[in-house]
Formats: C-alpha cells, structure tokens, sequence
C-alpha cells in the first residue's frame, strides 16, 4: 500500500491567503508602471521628430546659394531675430533662382509661428500669410526655433540651428536640439 498525503484545508488558505496578498501588491505598481511607460514613449517621439525637423532643415540650409550660373539676389535671409529664414538654390540647375509661378519658386522659407513650425515656397518675406504648418501644435508644441550664421575667415559660413519643442501638457518639459551645418554654396 501506498501512503499518500496532499495539503491539508489549513495549507490551502495559508498559500492562498499569501498569494493573494503578493497579487494585490503587485498589482498596485502596475498603473504607475503603465503611466512611466506611456511617458517614455511621448518623450522618444518627441525626441525623434524634433530630430526629424532639424535634419530637414539643415538639409535645405546646406543648399542654400547652389547655382548653375549667375544668380541673382541673397541665398539665405535670416529674419526675426533668427526665427525665420529663408533660403534660395537652383533646384533645376539652370542657373537662375526661379521666383514664379510659387508651384516652382527655389525659394523656400521656415518660422516659428504660434507654437508651429511652417513653410512656403516661393517666400520673399517673413510675414504675410499663405504659409503651411510643418507641425501640428496640438501634438507637438514649438518653443523655439532658431538659426544663426557665423563666418569665419577663408571658410564657408556655418549655419546653427536650434529647435526645442513639448508635448502639449507638459510644456515645462521641452526637448531641444541644436544642429550646425556648413553653407558650402555661400
């Protein structure tokens, strides 16, 4: 004969009742991990798509002043105490900056305007309207936007570019990015 034994009731209840207590317990960090998580993630895609803007930017900021020929006019104008520029290359290398129709206009501009960043083809100015938003205020907020120029003698001029932004409802929290580049064309 075989002797066997299980767990007693009283066994049972005390395993159960520690269990329950460890579940309870853990179950309690589970919203604030959830919470750290969600912060995480808003921050590594605001990170990544200030990063996104400023490459962009730069990319163009770098074209700045190609020409095929004899170009007529400024290649990069800063405006607004740095928070608008805008930029002139020969797209279809035929050596003049095309100023018309807009739909092929080599001008391109940038601002910061009420929290967004926008553009416009064809821009002779910093103001006016007809400017499309790169960025959507509701979801990504632009605190600052910003380029400056620094010459140095027997070199091209560099080209800095500064761009902080925040996820609406949590402003106090901006992510910035600076970025240089050489303006080789100006």
């Amino acid at each position: 004969m075989l002797n066997q034994r299980g767990f007693s009731l009283t066994e049972v209840l005390i395993a159960m009742a520690i269990s329950s207590i460890l579940l309870l317990s853990t179950a309690r960090f589970l919203p604030g991990l959830q919470r750290a998580m969600l912060m995480q993630g808003q921050q590594q895609r605001l990170e990544e798509e200030v990063w996104l803007r400023v490459n962009a930017l730069g990319k163009q900021l770098q074209r700045a002043g190609f020409c095929s020929g004899l170009c007529q006019g400024l290649a990069l104008t800063i405006g607004r105490q740095g928070s608008c520029v805008i930029v002139q290359w020969d797209a279809n290398s035929n050596g003049r900056w095309e100023t018309t129709p807009s739909s092929e206009a080599e001008q391109t501009g940038f601002r910061l305007e009420g929290g967004a960043l926008e553009t416009q083809r064809g821009a002779t100015s910093c103001e006016g309207k007809g400017w499309e938003k790169l960025t959507e205020p509701e979801s990504l907020w632009v605190t600052r936007f910003s380029v400056s120029k620094t010459e140095h003698p027997g070199f091209s001029p560099e080209l800095d570019i500064e761009l902080a932004a925040a996820t609406p409802g949590r402003l106090n929290e901006p992510f910035q990015a600076t970025w240089r580049v050489t303006g080789f064309n100006l």
